[in-house]
């Protein structure tokens, strides 16, 4: 196992702010890291790149306990990397400042070169080495920060939000240069995201946080709601025409997540009464792996996943009214 964890909590200022009681994470994969701002994954990313010490509880590397000392933690520092959602490059060229760990290693001159021209081939900007790094654009900023850490040859990169602040040409390009550098130099990989498009994209895991501690919600269709009674159930209601059936003991206000996967799409109301279905318009259809992702206007936006197959069958549409149905084992209560 690349990483596990065992009641690892990070507090600050008497604030617990990362709680997991257990973590897995395979090697040679691309794993996402997924929830809403403030919910961690920031903070676990400083700890699994040994930036940051937990306070309490006890991280396994490669099935090994990290012992956060620094002479300690230099070794695997230099296996791991961590990104930054904003990576700062030298005033200097590009060439330069790819190739600025390797002269710190003392890696030959003729061999640097051809790790530096390698590495910047990887990320599409070797057309840029003798460009001065300052000038470049967000987006070919974080392509030549990706450049420097390949050229140091990691075990493990994990990316902080690497496609926040870019367009959508540069967001397309750094999400399939991730996808690429993971089978070419078959490392491990986590991401960072509180995109669950790219998640699904990128990712063959996900971990789930929120308010610090593993979730089980994929956090999408994140609502808030009133819990009511309505013939001996109960529904979250998110406005008059829209309830979601819920299992909880909670009253007054929620904030509910309804897996996309778990809604039904049908063409007419098939639940003769059974259940709550709502009446919507679909208006965004896009293609994910496997998988179809509708968006569906039910008076609010509701995303739904379809598998592909169902999708070529039904020959579905953009304008197409359909009939959606949640079932409340699809649906999470994250809290008020």
């Amino acid at each position: 196992m690349l990483y596990s964890a065992r009641n690892i909590k990070k507090i600050y200022n008497g604030r617990t702010v990362l709680d997991v009681p257990e973590l897995s994470i395979r090697e040679r994969k691309i794993h996402a890291l997924m929830g809403p701002n403030g919910s961690g994954k920031t903070t676990l990313l400083h700890i699994l790149s040994f930036v940051s010490a937990p306070t309490t509880g006890t991280l396994f590397y490669n099935d090994r306990p990290v012992q956060f000392v620094e002479n300690l933690l230099q070794p695997l520092r230099k296996e791991v990397v961590l990104l930054d959602q904003h990576p700062i490059l030298f005033s200097t060229t590009v060439y330069k400042n790819v190739e600025f760990g390797l002269k710190m290693r003392h890696v030959p001159a003729n061999r640097r070169q051809r790790i530096v021209e390698q590495s910047l081939d990887l990320v599409g900007m070797r057309g840029f080495a003798k460009a001065d790094a300052p000038n470049l654009s967000g987006g070919e900023t974080q392509r030549v920060a990706i450049a420097r850490a390949l050229a140091c040859s990691p075990r493990v990169m994990l990316f902080d939000e690497p496609t926040a602040s870019v367009d959508v040409e540069s967001r397309i390009a750094i999400e399939n240069i991730i996808v690429d550098i993971q089978k070419e130099k078959d490392i491990s990989v986590i991401v960072c995201t509180h995109n669950p498009l790219q998640a699904l994209k990128l990712a063959d895991e996900t971990l789930f946080l929120f308010e610090g501690r593993p979730s089980a919600s994929i956090f999408e269709n994140v609502f808030s709601g009133d819990v009511i009674d309505v013939k001996g159930s109960r529904y979250c209601r998110l406005h008059d025409k829209v309830l979601i059936p819920v299992q909880t003991q909670e009253n007054g206000r929620i904030k509910i997540s309804i897996n996309p996967k778990s809604i039904r799409v049908a063409d007419s109301d098939e639940t003769n009464g059974t259940a709550m279905s709502s009446r919507g318009r679909i208006f965004q259809i896009t293609e994910e792996k496997n998988w179809i992702r509708m968006l569906v206007d039910i008076g609010i936006p509701l995303s739904v996943l379809m598998k592909r197959t169902e999708f070529d069958q039904r020959g579905i549409g953009i304008g197409r009214e359909v009939f959606v149905t949640c079932f409340d084992y699809g649906v999470e209560v994250l809290g008020r």
